[in-house]
């Protein structure tokens, strides 16, 4: 009776689940019928499937791209993401690993303040970082990683500190008695067994980064640097005209790489964020 139960609150939640699955999907899939069609039939018939006249090929796609510099906005936060992901695994899982291994008042400073890196909202520090990356002369791509790479560590110290409690010390014990140094028992035996949380942080910091605005806008220097968010804003014209057929061809072209990048890494995640925030 009860496994009769189990079995029917699965198949409702299942079915719930999947509803509310649509509800997500439906907005991506909007923008993605929206971007073959007229500009005018947008906002006229936003819901219909493009076809005769409303239907334009990928001419939306080639004007979103002439009128953004897409291609260039492309490659830069192309750079800014890739770098920045890579930057604050290896930094934040070996300092998760030393705060671990080394117990001391500083590492327990030092965890504590990337806990309260999360809580303090962005608003707060906008503007005195806007103006200490122009003194540091931070106003490039790879300037800006490394303020990708301050923003990115409290989340990432903290799952990864999560998963290093799980560790066994003597798998480090046994590679130091070997001969490793403790560079190499880290990237050699702790870093491979951490693939699973190091997934789950590339995840969401490259979705955060590929998708920010507000950072890049206050930092970058625009004139020569610009990524794909800040490159849609180019599609408004005076007193507010959007040019919604580009915007939409933009806007499906900027969501496709992040999208794969997920669904090739997604069965990762929740391991590593159950490993990162329950273990130990």
């Amino acid at each position: 009776m009860n496994e009769e139960k189990e079995v029917k609150g699965g198949i409702f939640f299942t079915i719930g689940f999947a509803l509310l699955s649509l509800v997500w999907v439906f907005p991506i899939i909007l923008v993605f019928i929206n971007s073959f069609k007229k500009k005018v039939y947008i906002s006229r018939q936003p819901f219909s499937i493009p076809t005769d006249n409303m239907f334009v090929k990928f001419e939306n796609y080639v004007n979103g791209i002439e009128k953004t510099g897409l291609i260039s906005a492309f490659g830069t936060s192309l750079f800014i993401t890739i770098f920045s992901v890579i930057f604050i695994i290896v930094c934040t899982s070996m300092a998760a690993w030393y705060i671990i291994r080394v117990r001391n008042k500083f590492t327990s400073m030092f965890y504590y303040l990337c806990l309260f890196s999360m809580i303090v909202p962005f608003q707060m520090v906008m503007f005195t970082l806007s103006k200490i990356a122009n003194m540091l002369h931070l106003s490039n791509p790879v300037g800006i990683i490394l303020i990708y790479l301050g923003f990115g560590a409290g989340l990432s110290v903290f799952m990864f500190t999560g998963f290093v409690k799980s560790i066994p010390l003597e798998m480090e014990e046994a590679a130091m008695i070997d001969g490793c140094t403790p560079l190499q028992t880290f990237f050699k035996i702790v870093f491979p067994v951490m693939k699973p949380t190091a997934v789950s942080v590339a995840i969401l910091q490259a979705m955060w980064i590929w998708n920010d605005y507000l950072l890049p806008y206050l930092v970058l220097d625009l004139k020569k640097y610009k990524t794909i968010p800040i490159a849609v804003q180019y599609l408004k014209g005076g007193y507010g005209a959007v040019d919604m057929g580009a915007m939409m061809a933009v806007l499906v072209i900027a969501v496709i790489p992040i999208v794969i990048f997920y669904l090739v890494c997604q069965k990762y995640i929740i391991a590593g964020v159950i490993s990162g925030a329950v273990k130990g």
